[in-house]
């Protein structure tokens, strides 16, 4: 028992060193930048990769080549993502780090599945760090000891050079006031590139340590980033103490659990990082981190040059486009056609919910597709266990996502800015994990839930579509093609319902809160109970979309609520364009029509989009409809739209009063 325990110790505390070299670097670099880098387990990925292809022409005797060298050239890697990509976001929101480093973490996830294959890999080791040693009745892997003793005398190094040296005296004046700094005479931003290649070196480190424990596989990045933020929640944003702490403490949670309550393995330290941002958001030894002054979100309401009259009329041409699409299968193109651009419309309004709240509100939700899976997931169960009908199912889903929609936001909404962002992170995670360990068999756990089959009707009364069948001329409507009118007719319905809520004096509060809570507040409207309403309104339009796909794909699988989904569905709002409703439908165009035309090239797709994305985020953060007002005077030679205001606080003449549109 006691030897068990012990065991599972070390094991824990093998993981845990692990945690911290990753951790350590990720809190680093928010601690003195005030970055949140998604980045970071792809950089650790990158390490131990990098040491691949070191140890590959040594051997075992390699492997120390490769600790040393391969931390170098990632650090590199990191310096040059810090010169040419985050410091050109400095200034803006600090939500705009988390786009643009999920971006980049499309981009180099693709480019090591271009370079090394789909496959896993084992890092050699040295003999002298194989077999294993026997002390105190305790068997022992000698690499696990290794593990221990290198990544504890690594942080040690870490922690005295921040503590004791001229450079880590300057960084950490430049984390407290970055002005001051410069005003002595010294240029901050350079010790910042070293700060960030500092933290990437580090995430390598444990990449390549890991990696002679377990296999190197492309996914190994994204499957360790989510528990790293775990770690730095913990411990505390930008607290080095704290991301030692906490990733010990993580790992040894993790791996008894994996022991001896498989099934907690994934909830406890989710459920963790939910209480600590609610009870104490600055973590264990972090201090209360204050979003810099001047950093809004950039919505593209302002770029648009059509007036009102002329945008609806473009609207009701589109949708007249959209509907006649059905018409042209067999002739102009193959029903594939139907399948993508129903994919594009259910897209298109998952996209458009989560507008609802960032675009109108300024609330970054991280863990949208919670409520996506959730609907998916309601409709699936619903359809098995209370009745067939779709509309049954799909009203189900709207009341599940919007009641769990209250009680996260509920939640949630009592921190806000970065704090937010990771607690929605949180309970989307918790939910990923409950549908992969269901140990009741209600989600079909890891598999899913597959065959599902419905009517359109209700009290048994309806018909299935592909019992139905419209002849118009030579062309018959049936199955798939009507499901894409219910589709068209879904998403029009939240585009005008949410429009109306807009223009209504809750649309306008709304939008009072993202330019100025503060000044909403003082005012006298509980901007809690307005933020919270509108995240309900989001979850359950979310959940229609889950919902729909899940009524026309027949099926509902754990994959649905993985943070990936949220990270792509900011990728459309962010493409199309924040704060405009039909943005993110365009951006959900974008998006898979990208995918559409690149696929057929190359199968690493999210390598090119990754890119369009990066360079969106920082040259085109208003989206695609902002395009207009940015090459109108290149064409009319006119003035353009004029520099950016500097303090949302104080709206410019042009722009009286509050942003936004439909």
């Amino acid at each position: 028992m006691v030897g068990g325990f012990l065991q599972q110790l070390i094991d824990g505390l093998t993981i845990g060193v692990v945690y911290v070299l990753l951790a350590a670097g990720l809190s680093v670099i928010f601690g003195v930048m005030h970055v949140i880098n998604f980045a970071h387990g792809e950089l650790f990925a990158l390490g131990a990769y990098f040491a691949l292809a070191l140890v590959a022409p040594f051997g075992g005797t390699g492997f120390f080549v490769a600790l040393l060298v391969a931390p170098l050239l990632v650090g590199a890697v990191g310096v040059a993502i810090e010169r040419f990509t985050v410091r050109p976001l400095y200034g803006r929101n600090p939500l705009y780090h988390i786009l643009l480093t999920f971006g980049l973490v499309l981009v180099i996830n693709d480019l090591i599945y271009l370079v090394w294959g789909t496959g896993s890999t084992n890092l050699a080791v040295p003999s002298v760090l194989s077999g294993t040693i026997r002390a105190f009745g305790l068997n022992a892997s000698v690499y696990n000891m290794f593990i221990i003793a290198f990544g504890s005398a690594v942080a040690l190094a870490v922690w005295a050079v921040l503590e004791y040296t001229k450079y880590g005296l300057i960084v950490r004046a430049g984390s407290q006031d970055r002005q001051m700094v410069r005003n002595l005479g010294i240029d901050i931003d350079r010790y910042y590139s070293l700060v960030f290649g500092g933290g990437a070196a580090l995430a390598a480190l444990a990449g390549i340590v890991l990696g002679g424990y377990q296999a190197v596989s492309p996914g190994m990045g994204m499957s360790i980033i989510i528990p790293a933020f775990v770690i730095v929640v913990l411990g505390g944003l930008g607290s080095f103490k704290g991301a030692v702490v906490g990733g010990l403490l993580v790992g040894i949670i993790q791996t008894s659990l994996r022991f001896y309550v498989p099934a907690l393995e994934g909830l406890v330290i989710f459920l963790l990082m939910i209480g600590f941002l609610l009870v104490r958001p600055r973590g264990l030894f972090g201090v209360e981190f204050e979003e810099e002054s001047g950093g809004d979100l950039l919505t593209g309401s302002k770029g648009g040059f059509l007036d009102p009259r002329t945008r609806n009329r473009l609207g009701i041409a589109m949708v007249g486009v959209l509907a006649v699409v059905p018409l042209g299968v067999g002739t102009l193109y193959s029903a594939y056609a139907v399948t993508l651009v129903i994919e594009i419309m259910i897209w298109g309004l998952f996209a458009l919910s989560l507008d609802f709240v960032m675009g109108y509100t300024g609330l970054v939700s991280l863990g949208h597709a919670l409520f996506y899976g959730l609907g998916a997931y309601a409709v699936a169960i619903a359809l098995l266990h209370v009745s067939g009908s779709a509309i049954v199912a799909i009203a189900i889903a709207i009341l599940v996502s919007a009641a769990i929609a209250w009680v996260v936001g509920y939640l949630s909404i009592r921190v806000s800015g970065v704090y937010f962002a990771m607690i929605t992170l949180g309970f989307a995670e918790l939910f990923y994990n409950m549908l992969s360990r269901d140990p009741y068999g209600l989600t079909g756990g890891s598999e899913g839930q597959f065959g599902l089959s419905t009517y359109y009707g209700i009290g048994g009364v309806g018909v299935a579509l592909d019992e139905v069948a419209i002849f118009l001329g030579p062309v018959a409507l049936t199955g798939q093609s009507l499901f894409y009118y219910i589709a068209l007719a879904s998403l029009v319905a939240a585009f005008l319902l949410t429009r109306r809520m807009l223009q209504s004096p809750f649309g306008s509060v709304l939008k009072s809160i993202r330019e100025n809570e503060q000044r909403a507040t003082f005012v006298g409207y509980e901007t809690t109970v307005y933020k919270r309403r509108a995240f309900v309104i989001s979850g359950a339009l979310a959940g229609v979309a889950g919902g729909l796909f899940t009524l026309n794909a027949g099926y509902a699988t754990p994959s649905f609520a993985h943070w990936l989904h949220s990270g792509e569905v900011i990728v459309m709002v962010i493409l199309g364009g924040m704060g405009t409703l039909y943005g993110p439908i365009v951006g959900s165009a974008v998006f898979f029509g990208l995918e559409e035309i690149l696929t057929d090239f190359t199968a690493r797709w999210r390598l090119v989009l990754g890119t369009v994305f990066v360079l969106f985020v920082i040259f085109l953060p208003r989206g695609l409809v902002s395009l207009p007002a940015q090459i109108a005077p290149a064409v009319t030679g006119g003035s353009g739209p004029g520099p950016e205001p500097t303090d949302p606080a104080e709206p410019t003449a042009e722009e009286p009063g509050v942003r936004g549109d439909d």
